[in-house]
């Protein structure tokens, strides 16, 4: 088993440090929105409720496409999920 490594003392890597911590708790909570949104489509999906799947589709890809705008998530991640969720929403309302 590895050593720990020794905590950095130079000004850049503790700078490095406070802005990762910003942006986990950023990813972190656009991560969740993602999460949320795709989870009301579901429940939209089950209920059968056309309106509500039109709405929770559009703020689930509006959602996924600005993660991947801003490097939170990989374009081709955003684009396989946008896919799966639109295929799924496309078949509930046929």
């Amino acid at each position: 088993m590895a050593a720990k490594a020794p905590v950095k003392k130079n000004m850049s890597a503790l700078k490095r440090v406070r802005q990762d911590e910003k942006r986990e708790l950023r990813n972190q909570s656009k991560m969740t929105e993602i999460k949320t949104y795709v989870k009301k489509l579901d429940a939209a999906l089950s209920s059968k409720d056309k309106d509500g799947i039109d709405a929770a589709l559009k703020t689930a890809v509006k959602t996924l496409s600005s993660a991947a705008s801003k490097g939170i998530i990989h374009k081709n991640t955003a684009s396989r999920k946008i896919s799966r969720i639109t295929k799924k929403a496309n078949t509930a309302t046929a």
